[in-house]
């Protein structure tokens, strides 16, 4: 199973009785388990965006929430909820901050149209923090040679079914999520009950404290829709506009070496 994490960082990761790196000479964190690691591709500036589009497009969302004593990202899913998926042809690529080892990476949104409006760009910035995951753990497959058949999902995002269910389309996986979000603070508690000898194992820690929720189930329709545009679109982006990326650094000194 990989792991994902929707927090500011947005992360894959899985654990491993081999030694991986995720990218050529960046080593794979240490897990808390006996000779095992934790190999994890992140997208620095990830459900960050959400943040970012709040700012610079939903003042309008903000106020009603405020209005109705509701969360923005309530308000925010409703937007998503109304969005056919694919965002009407708009993707984007999630390097609002440049990734590891892709110094001259900058976010793109292509495919722009007079039809599209603010649930198209949401849309789109969710699909293409969606697509940069699978794309993640697709490397790690790759690497290590692994063949995940489910996910699970944490981090603050997770809290959105609306972003749960894109996710499970763009990854055409059974994904599941815990009954809380928090997992780094359950993590903690599982390592402290394994060490003050509540239990015998971590595996059996983790089995007694681990339980999940709710699981969202691809839609078929839409996967293979997703399919296309990641396939097709999305892992190409990257290869053609590199070029021009490096470009616009040299010209602007933007972001500074």
């Amino acid at each position: 199973m990989a792991s994902l994490s929707f927090g500011t960082t947005a992360t894959v990761q899985t654990t491993t009785s081999k030694y991986l790196e995720p990218i050529k000479f960046f080593p794979a964190y240490p897990s808390v388990m006996p000779n095992h690691w934790n190999p994890e591709m992140e997208i620095f500036r990830g459900f960050w965006m959400i943040n970012w589009f709040k700012e610079e497009f939903a003042l309008k969302e903000v106020q009603q929430a405020k209005e109705l004593n509701v969360s923005v990202e309530k308000i925010l899913d409703e937007l998503l909820h109304k969005c056919p998926p694919g965002a009407m042809g708009l993707i984007v690529q999630p390097y609002w901050t440049p990734g590891l080892g892709e110094k001259n990476a900058k976010g793109a949104m292509i495919g722009f149209g007079d039809i599209h409006k603010k649930e198209h760009i949401y849309r789109a910035v969710i699909e293409g923090l969606a697509y940069g995951l699978l794309d993640g753990m697709q490397r790690l497959e790759k690497r290590g040679g692994l063949k995940f058949k489910k996910v699970a999902v944490s981090g603050g995002a997770s809290q959105s079914d609306e972003i749960c269910q894109i996710t499970a389309d763009v990854f055409n996986m059974e994904l599941v999520r815990g009954k809380t979000h928090e997992t780094s603070g359950l993590g903690a508690a599982i390592i402290t009950a394994y060490g003050v000898g509540e239990f015998n194992s971590l595996e059996s820690a983790t089995e007694k404290m681990v339980s999940y929720a709710d699981t969202f189930t691809p839609n078929k329709e839409n996967a293979k829709l997703y399919k296309q545009l990641y396939e097709d679109v999305y892992l190409k982006m990257f290869e053609k506009l590199e070029p021009l990326y490096k470009r616009i650094r040299e010209i602007t000194s933007y972001p500074e070496e």
